[in-house]
């Protein structure tokens, strides 16, 4: 922020779509990318006469994920139609929740930030359709809009968070650690790109030391985490400006143009009283019976907070590592499966997973069920923690055996990278070195002890990386020793 005696307020509402087949009210197909207008029914369509039935499998992801955020998961719960008319709205409502939501007061830790965002309600409702502002194959159509309702019907969650958060970065860290719980548990596939997650950012400013809460801006749908903390700079930054020259900030509905960097006005801001609330005539009280709540609670994994807490004290590996290691669920458990077949090394294997092994999986786009297999990872690193391979060797026989099958033992000697530790072999590559180097070897009789990195560097390229280091580091040290006790040559 440009203004030090300003401080943001900032809240997010985080719509789910929730991994199910079917709809929330009815049986058609949960799915992306149908021709337009082929996953919908009369149900999800509104005609008159036609009644919506609970997706209760919908409901039960609802409620794990309510119950990762901290919430208390109400017994009772109550639908609700929230009335405004739009023309990707073909009920003219939507079934949401309102005063009465499936969960409420939650807490989630940050990842990044030290530092928990209460959580105020999670709700359940059905998605409206989307408007089309171009013909597909993407010509243009001026004037014009079509409306595909398949998206209309699909079961989502709403989590509203209270207003913690006072930078871009917490906000973007928020959603993120969101995005990682929705994996964790399975409750939805968190694909931005998609619609399957998308996020509203409230935003105010007020001077630093005072308790009122400002006028908020509202920016709707951002579609990246990356673009979450843009929206959010610039908001900051506009209504800051607005209060500076004097002006007032006015409570609205804001679009962020990804391109220019900028919010723009879409709409004034709605109140809950301008949707007409009222319960749903056609739907009962949702009752979730007791041990129904506590067969979901039982069915949670170990949740990322949880699990980096307790990696940190099994491996001693710092926070930084554990936070790259539970980014998924599957990583995570990577990790786990080739440290427990080292268990004399979970730093070593750590470095491996993410270096080699991340490396390799962006580079090929692949996932972690094509990567080198845990086992055959640990017993590579166990050759290099022997001395019988060096550490570069080992990346050359970690390329060869990614898709090969071969173990790395079979494949160091059939490479024949084997680490080089005979002294008469690695006392021969120093002294054609030391013949070869004559300036960097005076340089270090001289007192210039940083020039020993650079003739190491040369009698392992020599060697093709198979010299062991630090018998090259002695070996080295000694022969220079020498070299300089016996004098220049004066042959």
């Amino acid at each position: 922020m440009a203004h030090e005696e300003y401080e943001a307020v900032i809240g997010l509402e985080v719509h789910v779509q929730l991994l199910t087949g079917t709809k929330m009210f009815c049986r058609c197909p949960n799915r992306f990318g149908a021709a337009p207008n082929t996953l919908i029914c009369p149900v999800c369509l509104g005609y008159p006469g036609t009644l919506p039935v609970l997706n209760g499998h919908a409901i039960d992801l609802a409620a794990k994920l309510a119950m990762t955020l901290g919430c208390a998961v109400r017994p009772r719960s109550i639908f609700a139609r929230k009335n405004y008319f739009y023309p990707d709205l073909p009920k003219g409502y939507q079934i949401s929740q309102f005063d009465r939501p499936l969960a409420e007061d939650g807490l989630l830790p940050l990842t990044d930030h030290d530092k928990s965002v209460r959580i105020e309600r999670l709700h359940v409702e059905e998605d409206a359709g989307k408007l089309l502002h171009e013909a597909p194959g993407g010509a243009a159509l001026p004037g014009q809009s079509l409306v595909d309702y398949n998206r209309c019907g699909v079961p989502l969650v709403e989590i509203v968070s209270r207003p913690d958060m006072s930078s871009a970065a917490e906000a973007q860290d928020y959603l993120q650690t969101i995005h990682q719980l929705l994996l964790y548990t399975g409750t939805s596939d968190g694909n931005m790109e998609e619609g399957s997650l998308r996020c509203d950012a409230n935003v105010s400013v007020r001077r630093r030391g005072e308790t009122a809460l400002g006028t908020k801006a509202e920016v709707k749908n951002v579609n990246s985490f990356r673009n979450v903390a843009r929206s959010i700079e610039f908001e900051i930054e506009r209504q800051i400006g607005i209060l500076e020259s004097g002006g007032r900030v006015i409570q609205e509905t804001r679009s962020f143009d990804a391109d220019a960097g900028v919010t723009r006005l879409l709409r004034s801001k709605e109140e809950a009283h301008d949707y007409r609330y009222f319960p749903e005539p056609d739907l009962p009280a949702l009752v979730l019976a007791p041990e129904r709540i506590e067969r979901l609670r039982g069915s949670l994994p170990e949740l990322p907070w949880e699990r980096r807490a307790r990696m940190t004290e099994r491996y001693g590996l710092p926070a930084a590592d554990t936070r790259v290691l539970t980014t998924s669920r599957e990583l995570a458990d990577y990790y786990e499966a080739a440290a427990a077949l080292l268990p004399g090394n979970p730093k070593g294997i750590a470095n491996w997973v993410m270096g080699e092994v991340l490396r390799e999986i962006k580079e090929r786009k692949a996932g972690l069920d094509g990567a080198l297999p845990p086992a055959r990872l640990a017993a590579l690193v166990a050759l290099v923690d022997a001395g019988k391979i060096s550490n570069s060797a080992a990346k050359e026989v970690f390329a060869a055996i990614w898709e090969s099958g071969e173990e790395p033992a079979a494949a160091l000697e059939r490479l024949g990278l084997a680490q080089v530790s005979d002294t008469g072999q690695i006392e021969l590559w120093i002294d054609s070195v030391i013949e070869e180097n004559a300036g960097p070897v005076a340089q270090y009789r001289a007192g210039k002890t940083q020039t020993m990195g650079f003739l190491v560097g040369q009698v392992m390229k020599r060697s093709g990386g198979r010299a062991e280091p630090k018998v090259v580091q002695q070996l080295l040290r000694q022969a220079l020793e020498r070299a300089a006790v016996a004098g220049p040559r004066t042959d």
